[in-house]
């Protein structure tokens, strides 16, 4: 296989239901806050999944999310309450890693995950004022 034809591969856009490594409970834990993530199997090829953040005992943050199989590719949907829900189309790369990314949302632009080892890394990013911001998670699986 040539170089080219193994670079075209690694940046076909896969479907939702190849993004099944995401499916489970993950946790990541600090004195202060819990993170709660959980992603269930692609039922008619949509994945459900919802996050979770607790401070100090109680829910501070509450997000339901979608990934679905639309025209443009993959899609994640954020929906936050009071706001309305947001999409963000895959962008191509490799397996065990996803980046959706809405170019005209205020922030984030891009939600990242990939895996780490056992574990599953996140992050969102996107420009403000000019300048780069960054959040991440490594989530451990929830026993």
């Amino acid at each position: 296989m040539t170089a080219l034809a193994l670079i075209a591969l690694l940046a076909v856009v896969q479907p939702a239901s190849e993004l099944s490594w995401l499916v489970g409970n993950w946790t990541e834990k600090s004195a202060e806050r819990e993170v709660v993530e959980t992603w269930v199997a692609p039922v008619n090829g949509v994945m459900t999944g919802k996050s979770i953040t607790t401070r100090l005992g109680r829910p501070d943050f509450v997000e339901d999310m979608t990934i679905t199989t639309e025209p443009a590719g993959p899609t994640f949907t954020a929906t936050i309450p009071g706001q309305a829900p947001t999409a963000f189309v895959r962008q191509p790369g490799p397996p065990g890693e996803a980046v959706f990314e809405n170019k005209a949302h205020d922030f984030p632009q891009r939600v990242i995950y990939r895996r780490c080892g056992i574990d599953l890394c996140a992050a969102i990013e996107g420009t403000v004022a000019g300048e780069l911001k960054r959040t991440e998670w490594r989530y451990r699986r929830a026993r």
